[in-house]
């Protein structure tokens, strides 16, 4: 079987249809040997049946098979460190002081992969929160691939993931089993997982009332519609002063003017302002 430059291009657009995922012409083999692998499992007689599968058929199941096996899931714990040290030592005590009377923090990790980052946002939150049994604690992790949201709802992750934890969090925070390491239930306990399409609006907009939004190395695979259409969401999603946490190469500013960028400590955060 050989995918055609003009079959590629259906492929690709179906798939940023349905996902807002945008693969460029120097993506075609990775995509290609996937879309081949797919449609020999399925006993299809060429290429182009499967495109007419997938783009017909009632049953979204196998389109997500695919979406499963086309998207990149490297992430391990504390990735991103001095991101992170930002949010825990210079933005998070801001949100803490402001909700004091209510005590509760909601954050959505969007594109959470196998869940080493909402479950690394749990352990900061137990580490730096004051009094932390107190507070009313919700993660919500999505992601569109179900195969690693099922993994991430276990808990159980390989030295590789747990390379840069702290050893104080590692012997406090997890459990060793033969040769891999099972997060603790205190820190399970917060976070919940949904698969959620982010180019579906409905879904988006169920999400709301958030403190934080974490969504990293993600819009790197989006278009510009697609990022725009995303970000402002995630601005309804947010409560005022809310804020807003992207990968080190992505910029809200060139998206949406929307958001109040600022530098608290020593990097430039964005904030849905104050009504």
């Amino acid at each position: 079987m050989v995918l055609s430059d003009e079959l590629y291009e259906k492929f690709i657009n179906l798939i940023y249809k349905k996902t807002g995922l945008h693969y460029e012409y120097n993506k075609k083999y990775f995509v290609e040997k996937r879309i081949i692998q797919h449609a020999k499992l399925l006993q299809c007689c060429s290429l182009n049946e499967y495109y007419m599968w997938l783009k017909f058929a009632t049953d979204q199941s196998e389109f997500f098979q695919l979406i499963n096996d086309l998207t990149v899931n490297e992430t391990y714990f504390f990735r991103d460190f001095p991101q992170l040290r930002n949010f825990a030592e210079d933005v998070l005590p801001l949100v803490e002081k402001r909700k004091m009377d209510r005590r509760k923090i909601k954050i959505w990790c969007a594109a959470c992969s196998t869940g080493e980052e909402a479950y690394t946002l749990s352990i900061i939150l137990k580490e730096m929160l004051d009094e932390p049994a107190k507070w009313d604690i919700q993660i919500i992790a999505s992601d569109i691939n179900s195969e690693v949201l099922q993994r991430a709802k276990t808990g159980l992750y390989d030295s590789r993931a747990i390379k840069d934890v702290p050893l104080s969090y590692l012997e406090k925070y997890f459990r060793k089993r033969q040769d891999k390491y099972l997060i603790n239930h205190d820190i399970r306990q917060s976070v919940s997982f949904l698969r959620i399409n982010l180019m579906d609006a409905r879904a988006r907009s169920s999400i709301i009332g958030c403190d934080f939004i974490f969504c990293r190395n993600c819009l790197i695979y989006f278009d510009d519609l697609s990022r725009k259409s995303v970000v402002m969401s995630f601005y309804q999603s947010l409560n005022p002063e809310g804020f807003l946490f992207l990968g080190h190469s992505e910029s809200v500013g060139r998206i949406t003017s929307s958001y109040k960028a600022k530098k608290i400590g020593d990097t430039v955060v964005y904030s849905r302002p104050k009504e």
